[in-house]
Formats: C-alpha cells, structure tokens, sequence
C-alpha cells in the first residue's frame, strides 16, 4: 500500500466521524435520528479498525484479520490511548448488527453520542500524526 492510499483512507475516515458528529448532535424527534446514528457509527468503526489495520500493515505489521486483533496491536503502537475502550466499542458495533431491543438501541446511542464518537475523533487526530511520521 502506498502512503498516498493512506491518506484517501484518513480523508474517507474523518468524513465519516464529521458525519457521525453530526448525527448526535440532531434534536431527537424521531427514532430516525437513533436509527441513522447508530448507522453511521458502524460504518464509521468499520472504517476505523480498517483504517487501524492498513496503518500498521505499511508500517510492516501482517497477519492482522480481526477488529480485536487490530485493536490490541493499534494500542501497543501507540494508535489509541485505551484498548479496553475500543473493545467494549467493538461490542457495542457487533450488538448493533442484531439489535431489535428499543431500550438497549438507547443505551447504545448514549454511549455513542456522549463516548464512542469522541474516542473516534482522537484517533482521526493520532492516526493523521502517525501517517505524516512514517516514510
């Protein structure tokens, strides 16, 4: 992978969180609102882990398949300060996959709004630092 394909990654990854951003931050009239973020969060951690993963491919880490996996490799680099976080994360994006419980799509949409989306902002700022380092 070229340094230039991470770049197009970063760009596709922060329009994602920006578009996330702007999905908590809408008035809730409508259960639309929770349905569309709870979408854009899993497009958006889907982005993030693979994002994680290509990073650490061009810096000559292989082998990485999984989120978990990717994720404990991203914070022994240094790509996240929180590994246990971005896990219980990943938890939250894998339970949306099957969600049909109204209560526990709240619950996740308060995790969301008030805690995943920030963890995925400072990983857009860290990973932007790390790309512009590595050769």
């Amino acid at each position: 992978m070229k340094k230039e394909r991470l770049y197009e990654r970063l760009e596709d990854y922060k329009r994602a969180v920006s578009r996330l951003n702007e999905g908590t931050s809408l008035e809730i009239k409508d259960d639309i609102v929770y349905d569309g973020v709870i979408q854009r969060f899993e497009f958006t951690f889907e982005l993030s882990w693979k994002l994680m993963k290509d990073f650490l491919e061009y810096t000559g880490l292989t082998e990485l398949r999984s989120p978990r996996g990717t994720i404990r490799e991203a914070y022994a680099y240094g790509l996240i300060d929180d590994g246990d976080q971005w896990i219980d994360m990943m938890v939250d994006r894998n339970k949306t996959s099957h969600l049909y419980d109204e209560e526990e799509s709240r619950v996740i949409y308060e995790k969301i709004k008030y805690h995943h989306t920030g963890l995925l902002m400072e990983f857009g700022d860290k990973i932007e630092q790390e790309i512009t380092k590595v050769k």
